[in-house]
Formats: C-alpha cells, sequence, structure tokens
C-alpha cells in the first residue's frame, strides 16, 4: 500500500517511466547515498524541477537558497540553476563551451529552445539534438574556430577544470599535464578564448571547483591565486560578479569566498577526500558572470 502511494507521489511530480520511478524510490528508501543506484535519475530530476521553477530561480537570483537544497546531491544540483537564473529570455547566438548543455531537459527548456545553441566539446557524444536546430562542433577550447565579437551568451559549466587535465576517463587520449605537485595554467588560454568570441554587453557564465588547490587527475581545484589569474584577464575589458556554493551535511548553502579556503573535494573515482558528511562530489564551487563592455 505504501509503495502504491509512493509511485502516485513520483508520478505527479513528473516521473514518467517505470524505470525512473523504481530507480529514484530504490534511491530514497537506500539511503540516498551518492552514486548508488537511482543517484543519476534522481539527481536528474531535481535538476529539472529546479530550473523549471522560476519563483526558485528569482530568489536564487536575489542569494537565496532553501534550507536542505540539493541534499546529497554533486555541484551540478547549485551549477545550472545559477545559470539558468542568469540566462536571457531573449533570442541570442548562445555557446555551451564544455558540452553540459546536451541533455533533453536543458535543450527543452524555454530559455535555451529560442537560442541558437552551439555545443563546443572535444569528440560526438551519444545524446545528439540536430533536430532541434542544435550545431555541434569538436575541437579543443583553446583554439576557438569562431570569429570575434560572435556570440551574445557564453555557458562554461565546471569545464575549465579539465583543460590540460588526463581526460582518459571521457575517452579522450591527448596530452596533458601530469604533474600532481603543480598547477596547470592552461585554463586561462580558454577563457581568453571566450572573451575574443563575446560580443560586447556579452555574459560569460563559468563555474569549477574552488577551494583548497588539489590535482585529482582528470580536474583540478582551483584555490584563490588560481581564481585571482582568471580575474585579471577581465581587467579593463568589463564587469564581473563571483558567487560561491558550499556543501554542508545537510546540503548546499550560499557562502563566502573566505569560507571555502580549505575545502576539499571527494573524487568518486579514487575515493581522495571521502568524509562522513556523504557529499558526492565537489564540495565547493565558484560561479563567475563576467560582462564584456
Amino acid at each position: 500500500m505504501i509503495k502504491k502511494k509512493l509511485k502516485e507521489i513520483y508520478k505527479r511530480l513528473g516521473f514518467t517511466s517505470k524505470h525512473e520511478i523504481d530507480t529514484k524510490e530504490h534511491f530514497i528508501s537506500n539511503g540516498m547515498i551518492p552514486w548508488s543506484r537511482g543517484y543519476k535519475e534522481y539527481k536528474t530530476f531535481k535538476i529539472n524541477e529546479s530550473i523549471s521553477d522560476t519563483n526558485f530561480l528569482k530568489e536564487l537570483k536575489k542569494g537565496d537558497l532553501p534550507t536542505g537544497y540539493g541534499y546529497r546531491i554533486d555541484e551540478r544540483i547549485v551549477e545550472y540553476p545559477w545559470i539558468f537564473s542568469n540566462l536571457s529570455h531573449e533570442q541570442q547566438q548562445l555557446l555551451d563551451a564544455g558540452s553540459t548543455f546536451n541533455f533533453d531537459f536543458v535543450v527543452n527548456h524555454p530559455k535555451i529552445k529560442n537560442k541558437k545553441l552551439t555545443i563546443f566539446t572535444y569528440a560526438p557524444e551519444d545524446n545528439c539534438f540536430f533536430n532541434k536546430g542544435i550545431s555541434y562542433i569538436y575541437g579543443d577550447l583553446r583554439a576557438l574556430p569562431f570569429r570575434d565579437n560572435y556570440f551574445d551568451t557564453i555557458v562554461s559549466q565546471s569545464t575549465i577544470e579539465h583543460i590540460d587535465m588526463d581526460n582518459s576517463i571521457y575517452g579522450y587520449d591527448i596530452n596533458h599535464h601530469n604533474d600532481d605537485t603543480k598547477k596547470s595554467y592552461s585554463y586561462l588560454v580558454a577563457v581568453q578564448e571566450m572573451l575574443r568570441t563575446l560580443k560586447n554587453k556579452g555574459e560569460l557564465l563559468i563555474t569549477f571547483p574552488y577551494g583548497k588547490f588539489e590535482h585529482h587527475g582528470f580536474f583540478q581545484q582551483f584555490d584563490e591565486e588560481m581564481l585571482n589569474k582568471l580575474l585579471t584577464l577581465f581587467d579593463g575589458i568589463g564587469t564581473y560578479d563571483c558567487r560561491f556554493f558550499l556543501y554542508k551535511e545537510d546540503g548546499w548553502i550560499i557562502a563566502n569566498q573566505n569560507d571555502l579556503k580549505n575545502s576539499v573535494s571527494y573524487n568518486p573515482h579514487t575515493g581522495k577526500g571521502k568524509l562522513d558528511d556523504n557529499a558526492a562530489h565537489c564540495r565547493s564551487v565558484a560561479c563567475l558572470k563576467f560582462i564584456k563592455n
């Protein structure tokens, strides 16, 4: 009887298939352990729920998150809503620099459907939405094949931390920085390319893990020095605002930069950084909005 009622509730919430209902139910009823069965489906549902809630996005843009938000979900649960809270409703040329928009729940969002979306990533992926007029271009973010001042908005969600890292887990066999005691600054070249291709008055929205510097092989976590190097690229060419999010045991909060300085990430592939808070991945992220003069 209880299971039947749960399924009725899930259906009202928008879980469409039996597989979705069963996997999400399994995740919830088994303690909501990150990366366990049903985690991916549950996370996708919660992200979609958040970016579809206009009142929630308005409150987030003003600097408010409800208590317990994003409990046991990785950083995407704050990155996507932050990005969508800053996206315009207008028709625009939009670049997804890193292919984090290449999902049906994103491309079908009202703020995306009226834009000319170009997805730029290193290699083709299983998802493909050519039938929706989306353009796919493959290559290195450090050498974008677009003319100057082309895009109205550029989004790069949790991508620049992977530049020059070991991306073999994604199937990319390319040369990379492999000294885990040193930082790579190749991300600066990619951001310079984004700035070059951004129109005057255009917006650049970037997110990345932020806290204590860490080299996790396939990504590096930025620290204050790395962030400051990024911010110097904006000198004299525009204005910026940076918001910081921190994962606590009961969910995500909006934090101050200083609150994140000793934060470490959990790497689910290696187990490095695992603590008792059940964080799913990065515990802290910086979300940076830049407007070009």
